[in-house]
């Protein structure tokens, strides 16, 4: 999406990552196994499918550095206890979805619908075939890999202490495969903020058996990183 499109989603303290005149939103679809907290036996963990839709953002850390990360938007979950949960403990957005997910072959079908339908969705992957789409601003696969993480990073923002969380994520195996996607619909693009806006399909990518963990979140106040750079 083009940059100027985008950067009113970011709350304050994040930047948008961009290259050249656009910007990013992922859309994560996600397979997982066995999720539980941390120190918890795998007989606790559950298994559901989500869907995430995420705009790349970087942070510019108090020690100067900067942070890649992603800033979720909106997640769809096909169990109710994990929609429970992500609204609980999280900002996350998190809404209930049935998925249907058929492989076959080279072919991987996934479709996603809504109560709401602004999270319905509907596509095709093609894993063997990785060419990048024929309108993607990047010159290459390799060019596009750098957007195709890991990001070590989610952001979110504490209104009530005017923070940034940064929760790092520990990834092993992480090791996107470029594929081609046919996209029917993907109704989140639909709402107000995009209209008018046709999304370009920069790239897609492929990750599987990957073990994943987040860390502990950490509390960055901006009223001090603001007073720093002032000063």
């Amino acid at each position: 999406m083009p940059s100027h499109v985008l950067r009113p989603l970011l709350p304050p303290g994040l930047e948008l990552d961009s290259s050249g005149e656009y910007g990013f939103v992922a859309v994560a679809l996600v397979q997982t196994e066995l999720l539980r907290p941390a120190g918890l036996p795998r007989l606790c963990g559950r298994d559901f499918f989500l869907a995430g839709y995420r705009v790349f953002t970087t942070f510019r850390a108090p020690d100067g550095r900067t942070l890649r990360g992603l800033r979720i938007l909106r997640s769809d979950a096909d169990r109710p206890l994990m929609v429970a949960g992500g609204n609980l403990l999280t900002h996350y957005n998190y809404y209930r979805c049935d998925a249907h997910i058929e492989a076959a072959g080279d072919r991987l079908h996934i479709q996603v619908r809504t109560a709401d339908a602004s999270g319905d969705l509907e596509l095709t992957a093609n894993v063997s075939d990785a060419t990048l789409p024929a309108a993607s601003p990047f010159a290459s696969v390799r060019d596009a890999r750098r957007y195709a993480g890991p990001l070590p990073y989610t952001f979110d923002y504490e209104a009530e202490t005017h923070s940034i969380i940064a929760i790092e994520a520990r990834r092993v195996n992480w090791k996107p495969a470029p594929i081609a996607v046919d996209v029917r619909r993907i109704a989140f693009f639909d709402q107000p903020t995009f209209r008018g806006r046709t999304p370009v399909l920069a790239a897609a990518f492929r990750v599987t058996d990957v073990d994943y963990r987040w860390a502990r979140g950490v509390r960055y106040p901006l009223r001090a990183i603001e007073r720093e750079r002032a000063s």
